[in-house]
């Protein structure tokens, strides 16, 4: 008898399989597993990925049946402690005594891989099957204003202040741009929720989109089991990412790879959810979906993870660095600027979105290749 149809009709547990199986086997995994070599590492690293996938799909479940705006905070949450996890772990991993860089180059890459290549190939995706696709300009105007703040604010305003070292935030700096990013991203929740909620639904509904909306939130017994199979995940996911974090350096340095793609790894499988399901609404024409999933994402990556990283440096000591470098601020005033203009006229094109998918290839090589 099929596994989904069995929990669906004898349990009334509408959840997929995998999404059951994932978190319990990363946990079985993390306590039968002591021994180290290369299949070891292979095999915990599909158990943190899969965790991950999990993690966020027990949350998508829990947001849904709670609504908004408590439904996206939700989402938000997970997703920052998942990537606040991975980041921690590595830093605590890290030795010297120099302000550790993982924080800034995770976000970075959360930042480049959504405006660039997230965003590029539902504009490629779209353009190619529909030519045109359309989307609601006061939403994404509102998303991208605050991405623009946000990100220069944390990412370049830090190599122009004198109170530390360059790059470097001081304690009382870190905190108050802490501060400061809580601020944005709550706004933006608030516009997005509750005040102006429509400037962010799609603008068209056709059958397909409608039975999607209007899809019937899980029963009470689902909701449970996926709120205590999402805590399951997310601890799965913590302890997962601080036995693999040497692995991931070791890694990286026999590539002979700058230590930036450390931060691409860890953004990349933060993403990778998220990447899927705006691939697949830009896939169904629906790309208001795609965007707001996009450009949510990197508001909370900055938003959420700047401040959860600024509380673990003021109760531990450990500096952070984060200051990109000219180069990167170079990418990331170019992507900004590219994905603003291509934003401006309520419709997409295939020109578009090659842009900025060569605008990501660039930021991978120069980073491999610096």
């Amino acid at each position: 008898m099929n596994g989904n149809y069995y929990l669906s009709k004898k349990l009334n547990l509408d959840l997929p399989l995998w999404t059951i199986l994932c978190p319990i086997l990363a946990v079985i995994s993390l306590i039968t597993v002591t021994s180290e070599n290369i299949l070891v590492s292979i095999g915990l690293s599909v158990a943190l990925i899969s965790a991950v996938l999990a993690a966020v799909h027990h949350a998508e479940v829990v947001a849904h049946k709670v609504g908004e705006p408590f439904g996206t905070i939700i989402l938000a949450l997970a997703i920052t402690v998942i990537e606040v996890s991975l980041i921690v772990s590595l830093m605590i991993s890290e030795t010297g005594n120099a302000p550790s860089a993982l924080a800034r180059d995770t976000v970075f890459a959360a930042i480049m891989i959504i405006l660039t290549g997230i965003i590029g190939i539902c504009f490629l995706v779209g353009s190619v099957r529909y030519r045109e696709q359309n989307y609601i300009k006061q939403g994404v105007s509102t998303a991208l204003i605050t991405l623009i703040a946000i990100s220069i604010l944390t990412l370049v305003l830090p190599n122009f202040t004198t109170s530390d070292v360059v790059g470097v935030y001081s304690e009382s700096q870190l905190i108050f741009v802490a501060i400061i990013s809580l601020i944005l991203y709550g706004g933006f929740i608030s516009v997005q929720t509750i005040r102006h909620r429509d400037y962010f639904l799609p603008k068209q509904c056709s059958d397909g989109i409608a039975s999607e909306l209007h899809v019937a939130p899980p029963n009470l017994f689902t909701t449970t089991v996926s709120l205590i199979l999402l805590l399951v995940a997310l601890i799965a996911v913590v302890l997962l990412s601080k036995k693999l974090s040497p692995v991931i350096e070791d890694m990286v340095f026999s590539m002979g790879a700058p230590k930036s793609l450390v931060g691409i790894i860890i953004a990349t499988v933060i993403l990778l959810p998220e990447g899927v399901a705006a691939y697949k609404a830009a896939k169904g024409d629906r790309l208001q979906t795609s965007l707001n999933l996009a450009l949510g994402s990197a508001l909370a990556s900055i938003g959420l993870t700047i401040p959860a990283v600024a509380i673990v440096c003021y109760f531990t000591g450990m500096q952070v660095t984060l200051g990109i470098d000219a180069k990167s601020i170079l990418l990331l005033v170019l992507s900004l600027f590219t994905v603003f203009l291509s934003l401006q006229s309520g419709r997409t094109n295939i020109q578009q979105g090659i842009v900025l998918l060569i605008l990501f290839a660039t930021y991978l090589f120069t980073t491999i290749v610096p």
